[in-house]
């Protein structure tokens, strides 16, 4: 093989590699703009009425607001909540939740997307889906 070709094949390699890192960058940054929005007008709001809710059960949860995330955290045990992050490692970003419960010593934590939309395509409808589904082991006693 010519010495000219590879260098052809490679060159190409390193122009599709760093276009398609510029654009990922691109989807990245847009994401991080939705997801603030996103955060302010329904994650927030929707993980208040839920500890709302739940406190008119007897079920005692906080709503934190660190400035990448919103967490639904019990006021029994430190580490058993429900949080909301973004997700920038793939190609496309999205919102993740995290659970995290106590059972006993162990430590039980799961990682999954709010739903498979876009981050300013998600609803309040989406988050409240989400969150009451991954309410059920810290209720259910």
């Amino acid at each position: 093989m010519e010495t000219s070709e590879v260098r052809r094949h490679v060159t190409q390699t390193i122009e599709r590699a760093r276009s398609a890192a510029a654009a990922r960058r691109a989807r990245a940054d847009e994401a991080r703009r939705d997801f603030a929005v996103f955060l302010e007008t329904i994650a927030v709001p929707v993980m208040r009425q839920v500890a709302g809710a739940l406190k008119a059960q007897s079920y005692s949860f906080t709503v934190f607001t660190p400035s990448d995330g919103v967490r639904l955290m019990s006021d029994r045990a430190q580490q058993d909540f429900i949080e909301l992050s973004l997700d920038t490692s793939g190609d496309e970003p999205r919102v993740i939740g995290r659970v995290s419960r106590e059972r006993g010593r162990r430590l039980i934590e799961t990682e999954r997307p709010v739903a498979e939309a876009p981050v300013a395509a998600l609803t309040d409808e989406d988050v409240l889906k989400f969150v009451v589904k991954e309410l059920e082991p810290f209720v259910e006693r």
